[in-house]
């Protein structure tokens, strides 16, 4: 396997990019790792972006162990939504330190920028993401550098630090003016693009989180297909076009309910819980999926019968009941999932406390 003098952690947007360049500009040989899970990451753009951006990348999964960060309350707290920046950034760290003895690495290299987010990227931020990763001696942050400590690949000369930035805020200019010297014309739209700092998600995947016992991938992923219903510990997931529906096979597992109205066209549905379904959890959840079969609907107005097949550990049994969309399972709301994350402020606290 080719050595490389270090590893860049890699988002995909712009600052990725050209804290990689910069030293790449150096003589300097990077191997950029792209870390995914289902909030964040977007393995299947690895080859696009090594053709435009002139990058070696390695798409790798973090998802078991960002999930595990999750389930355990992420020490140093959420931050606006459901988003774990602070301990996010001292996961990915541990995780392209564990991949250095692999490629030969001697350092690795982040694209943050000094004062660029309120959470992750203040002073005392950085500072405790490279202790808590244990990643003092290693870390080098090419594109504000001269505004921090000199690291020791820059003190032992592996890196010339006259030609590192100080770039420093929110602002883009200067980034932009360095792609163009690069001559990198697709440019990435700013964002972090982590679907845990947008309410619409955090209403999705906060139930999971919170009500699910020891949530796994499988159940983020499932969060973030169809329409999500939830009554007590019982969830329904129902897909709105053929492309959920396809996804649900992949998903469904052990346990799983899955309803499907009888003789109409309309949604599959899963049904998963920590606790055995009830009788009238069912009955709710099949009215629920019903109502999502307009020609059912229909039918059900002329006095027809409509049933709807549930099918759950290998048996299936069809549920006679009328189309309703006034059930039991309600919709997550974002100011629900506000409501409890603001309770679990307190960094290190549980999810389930």
């Amino acid at each position: 396997m080719k050595n490389y003098d270090g590893i860049a952690l890699f988002s995909g947007g712009l600052d990725s990019i050209l804290a990689a360049r910069l030293l790449m500009e150096q003589g300097r040989t990077i191997k950029c790792l792209h870390f995914y899970s289902p909030f964040f990451g977007h393995p299947g753009r690895v080859e696009h972006w090594q053709q435009v951006y002139g990058l070696d990348i390695t798409a790798v999964d973090a998802s078991a162990p960002f999930v595990d960060m999750l389930k355990k309350g992420p020490a140093h707290g959420f931050g606006s939504a459901m988003n774990p920046c602070v301990d996010c950034k001292i996961l990915m760290m541990g995780l392209a330190k564990a991949h250095m003895e692999e490629y030969g690495a001697k350092f690795l290299v982040s694209g943050e920028v000094l004062g660029q987010r309120p959470m992750s990227q203040r002073r005392d931020t950085l500072n405790v993401i490279r202790r808590d990763a244990d990643v003092r001696d290693i870390l080098v942050r090419p594109l504000c550098a001269q505004l921090l400590d000199p690291t020791a690949p820059e003190e032992e000369g592996l890196i010339d630090r006259s030609r590192l930035l100080a770039l420093n805020g929110r602002g883009r200019k200067e980034q932009l003016a360095l792609a163009e010297k690069f001559g990198i014309t697709e440019i990435p739209t700013p964002g972090g693009g982590c679907k845990l700092t947008e309410k619409e998600n955090t209403r999705r995947f906060w139930p999971v989180l919170s009500r699910i016992d020891s949530p796994d991938v499988n159940d983020f992923r499932l969060a973030d297909v169809g329409r999500q219903f939830w009554h007590d510990e019982f969830w329904l997931t129902i897909g709105r076009h053929k492309f959920d529906n396809e996804i649900y096979a992949d998903l469904i597992r052990g346990g799983d309910i899955h309803f499907k109205v009888a003789g109409f066209p309309g949604p599959i549905a899963l049904g998963r819980s920590s606790r055995p379904w009830s009788e009238e959890a069912v009955r709710e959840a099949a009215s629920l999926v019903a109502s999502y079969s307009p020609k059912a609907c229909r039918a059900a107005e002329e006095g027809q019968r409509i049933s709807v097949r549930v099918t759950a550990n290998g048996q299936t049994n069809l549920v006679e009941v009328p189309p309703r969309r006034e059930t039991a399972f309600l919709e997550p709301t974002w100011e629900s999932a506000r409501d409890e994350l603001h309770a679990l402020r307190k960094p290190g606290k549980s999810c389930k406390a």
